[in-house]
């Protein structure tokens, strides 16, 4: 390096000059590089906290099955996310509308699964977060999209969205194909009750699941049911399309019982005995079942044909008024016009159903036929006794009541 005087300077003033340029030199170099006594490591040599490196990768590996882009995914068993060398501390699958699956981890945080099916035809994403020992993250995101199922099923439910019934109404479901898996069915099936009340289905045949509880509804209470089936497969190849949340609420408590000895239907309301009513019963040669049966449809006027439940031709009424539907083989409370006044109370002569004092065409307001009809609703309990026949079937109608909740339940 060659350094002039500064003109004019006092001779002997450049050494003086280069020495302050090699001493800022020097400083900057120590600034820079460092040096043995500041502490530094010489090259080579591992710095003194055992090698760790602050923004090195997290070692956990995060696995998704199934894989990112896949198609045609089956909705239930295919979706699992896992960890290696970390724990799981964040997974989160959701549908194109932000429906989330709701999922369980294991304890040890190395897997996490779906508590339920995924619906079918659809696309989630899925985003997993695992930590590793030392704290550090690793993601990972995928897509995929489940199977467009070719045959499918759905479930004919009661009661309806937004009514109001009787203490005896059940949730009653019939599907249109009969299901083999009935478990995954019923798991996708969510029945509640504010207040809260245990509810348990139970199964008739393989094509309808009712639900109950082990005693009558309390009057007021509010039940919500969630039909989550789309996506379950209820059979080989044979999905649910089904997504809905039904809800209703139990009116007030009437339970009327028909003794049919006594030819009498005492009407009870919350308790209190509001109206006997003088009835007709089943003949001795067409008796009424015994046991509890709610009321599942009502008609002002309807026809009974003997020969829709096995009486051949022996009647044929196109105008029976005030009919409400007791069980699914015939048993109706309604009322009766071609009997004289007189039999009502006195004498059992219907095949099988109990009859109400009426007037054709169910215009006058005032029979008892009329007021039991007013004054009754979907789901309220109409109950016999003293019949000499047997008790009526649980499937037989909405009248699962009869079967012991001991029996319910298995």
């Amino acid at each position: 390096m060659n350094v002039r005087p500064i003109s004019g300077a006092p001779a002997g003033a450049g050494k003086g000059l280069l020495a302050l340029v090699l001493g800022a030199l020097l400083l900057l170099v120590t600034a820079c590089g460092g040096s043995d006594s500041a502490g530094g490591a010489k090259g080579g040599e591992k710095p003194e906290d055992g090698g760790k490196v602050e923004n090195a990768a997290s070692q956990a590996v995060v696995t998704i099955a199934p894989k990112d882009g896949a198609a045609s995914v089956a909705t239930s068993g295919a979706l699992k996310v896992t960890a290696e060398k970390g724990k799981l501390t964040t997974v989160t699958v959701a549908d194109s509308k932000g429906n989330k699956v709701e999922g369980k981890l294991t304890a040890d945080g190395a897997a996490w699964e779906p508590v339920q099916h995924l619906a079918g035809g659809t696309k989630y994403k899925v985003h997993a977060v695992a930590k590793d020992a030392d704290g550090r993250e690793s993601a990972k995101d995928t897509t995929f999209t489940t199977l467009v199922p070719k045959n499918t099923f759905i479930g004919h439910y009661t009661p309806e969205d937004g009514s109001t019934v009787g203490v005896g109404m059940p949730v009653s479901i019939n599907f249109t194909r009969g299901i083999t898996n009935p478990e995954a069915v019923e798991r996708a099936i969510k029945v509640t009750a504010e207040p809260s009340v245990p509810i348990e289905g139970h199964w008739f045949g393989n094509d309808r699941l009712d639900f109950r509880p082990e005693k009558y509804w309390a009057a007021g209470t509010k039940v919500t049911v969630r039909l989550n089936l789309d996506g379950v497969e209820g059979r080989p190849g044979v999905y649910g399309k089904q997504a809905k949340t039904v809800r209703f609420t139990i009116g007030r408590g009437q339970v009327s019982t028909v003794d049919a000895s006594e030819k009498t239907m005492k009407v009870v309301r919350d308790g209190k005995l509001i109206k006997t009513i003088p009835i007709t019963a089943g003949a001795p040669a067409t008796t009424t079942y015994n046991g509890q049966m709610v009321i599942s449809e009502k008609y002002k006027v309807t026809r009974m044909n003997g020969a829709t439940v096995g009486f051949g031709g022996e009647y044929d009424i196109k105008d029976v008024p005030h009919a409400m539907r007791l069980s699914t083989s015939g048993t109706f409370v309604h009322g009766n016009y071609w009997a004289s006044s007189g039999t009502f109370g006195s004498a059992n002569v219907s095949h099988g159903c109990v009859g109400l004092r009426d007037v054709r065409g169910a215009y006058d307001g005032s029979t008892p036929a009329a007021w039991f009809y007013n004054n009754s609703i979907i789901g309220d309990v109409v109950v016999v006794k003293n019949s000499k026949d047997k008790q009526i079937q649980p499937e037989n109608g909405l009248n699962g009541w009869n079967m012991p909740w001991s029996e319910w339940i298995k």
